[in-house]
């Protein structure tokens, strides 16, 4: 299919930088601050104004075996677990072995955890965790305070170039590598930027789905950008819906609600009033008995009615919003797509296989989250290998000539139609049917993608049912689908 390329109105005078960073969400801001803090000169790219980004709404905290009794081997067994045979190990573990390292840095760095009354720091616990081992600032208002506190010591480090309300148009690629990134403003204002290495943390893509609890511009835009430029994708069949999203007419619709009121004691009840899953069982055993209840034709309702609220005041502010009492209503919930596993291939540096081109947050997959995320390793993904990716970009060398820069490439948008088809086709429950249409007839080439890599994996793993595949295949065990261009998906066993 024709890819629409926009011609730009002005090219700028090309900007020179140690490290390129697109994307202005946790990853990003960590990335562009530990690379400052070596010495080096950095461009950010930032679609919105600092502080704005999805990583801004989220609610849930940092995964860190920090308490006493825990450990990050039982960290690595929790998260090994709940990828259900998908998880790559050596990505795994060096998270679960240096998110403690990154909350303890996010410390010096300014950023306040909530303490207990001891003063120690508040582990809280969540689904599919055998520990208190969550760290959260200012409650569910975790994102905000942590992208609040990074975005103003990016503001003011003299070694951080900020480029707001732009995006990346192209990856600029010479010689076979990627040099740097061509930013756009609006009016079609190109500035082109020589890096060292450049690291893409533009976000998932779970809002390509019509039920989403992301905002609307989470849509895999790096992802589009990253396969066009000759990076390869992966493991774009795995998208985690979570199972408690607000049932709302309008505006309020999806609204999540974070999983960490389950852990203080929330409940899941059908529509007699009796609990019919473990409510800290991992994400997908969660969204799947929701769905079941409500494919029976039943309603699914959170009792908050026990919690204190003072603890999760941004879900207690949207649920009055919308005209709800969490301490006298039930709440009725169901699922949402809320993060997309699957992402640019990188390795445990975060390194695409397009050489300079880098890849953090919920843009990227290492395989660390395998087939499902762990509750709240997603920001400790955003920090471990945001660091990593900064060290390994400055370590790159610098771009003799980069050559003309390239104008815009294809439009990350994707059109209306394309909502309703993945959430028809390739929502929590999918089938070979419903993925060979999307796969051969949707107009977006990220959605066709995705059901290429879904129509490949012939089996039920996590955040992948297929009706027509009901069973785990084990052969299937830590393998990656990998879609390259328009080539064939292929499997790819990654230790």
């Amino acid at each position: 299919m024709p890819v629409y390329v926009k011609r730009p109105v002005r090219t700028e005078p090309t900007k020179h930088a140690d490290v390129a960073v697109v994307g202005a969400g946790a990853a990003g801001l960590y990335a562009a601050v530990c690379a400052a803090r070596e010495g080096a000169k950095v461009v950010l790219v930032s679609r919105s104004p600092l502080a704005e980004s999805a990583s801004y709404w989220a609610q849930g905290g940092i995964a860190a075996a920090l308490a006493a009794g825990d450990s990050p081997e039982r960290h690595l067994e929790d998260t090994l677990r709940a990828g259900r045979g998908a998880s790559r190990p050596s990505a795994a573990r060096v998270l679960v072995e240096e998110s403690p390292n990154a909350v303890r840095d996010l410390e010096k760095l300014g950023v306040h955890f909530d303490a207990d009354r001891h003063g120690a720091l508040a582990l809280g616990l969540e689904g599919g965790h055998s520990e208190r081992r969550v760290v959260h600032a200012g409650g569910s208002a975790t994102g905000r305070r942590i992208t609040r506190d990074l975005s103003a010591l990016v503001a003011t480090d003299e070694r951080i170039e900020v480029l707001e309300q732009s995006t990346a148009g192209a990856i600029w690629r010479s010689a076979g590598r990627c040099v740097g990134v061509v930013a756009e403003r609006p009016g079609g204002v190109l500035t082109p930027v020589l890096a060292r290495g450049t690291v893409l943390a533009t976000g998932g893509a779970a809002a390509l789905w019509q039920r989403t609890t992301n905002p609307r511009g989470v849509i895999g835009a790096g992802m589009t950008l990253a396969s066009h430029a000759g990076a390869a994708l992966a493991d774009l069949e795995f998208t985690q819906f979570h199972p408690t999203a607000l049932l709302w007419e309008g505006e309020f619709d999806g609204f999540l609600i974070t999983e960490a009121i389950r852990g203080e004691g929330a409940l899941l009840l059908d529509g007699h009033g009796e609990r019919f899953v473990d409510e800290l069982a991992p994400r997908d055993e969660v969204a799947l008995a929701v769905q079941a209840v409500r494919d029976r034709g039943g309603d699914v309702r959170l009792d908050m009615r026990s919690i204190d609220m003072t603890h999760f005041p941004n879900v207690a502010a949207q649920l009055e919003r919308a005209g709800i009492d969490a301490a006298r209503d039930l709440v009725p919930v169901a699922p949402a797509a809320h993060y997309t596993m699957g992402g640019i291939a990188t390795g445990i540096d975060a390194e695409s296989t397009l050489g300079g081109l880098f890849a953090v947050g919920e843009c990227a997959c290492n395989g660390l989250h395998g087939a499902n995320r762990l509750a709240s390793n997603s920001l400790a993904e955003c920090f471990v290998f945001g660091r990593r990716a900064a060290l390994a970009a400055i370590d790159r060398d610098i771009p003799a000539d980069g050559g003309a820069p390239p104008d815009r490439g294809p439009d990350p948008v994707p059109p209306r139609q394309t909502r309703a088809a993945l959430w028809r086709s390739a929502g929590i429950s999918r089938d070979r049917a419903g993925l060979e249409r999307l796969a051969e007839s949707d107009p977006f080439p990220l959605a066709r993608k995705i059901a290429r890599c879904a129509l490949a994996r012939e089996e039920s793993r996590g955040a992948h049912q297929r009706v027509d595949h009901p069973e785990t295949n084990p052969a299937l065990d830590l393998t990656h689908s990998v879609v390259r261009g328009e080539d064939p998906v292929e499997f790819e066993r990654w230790t």
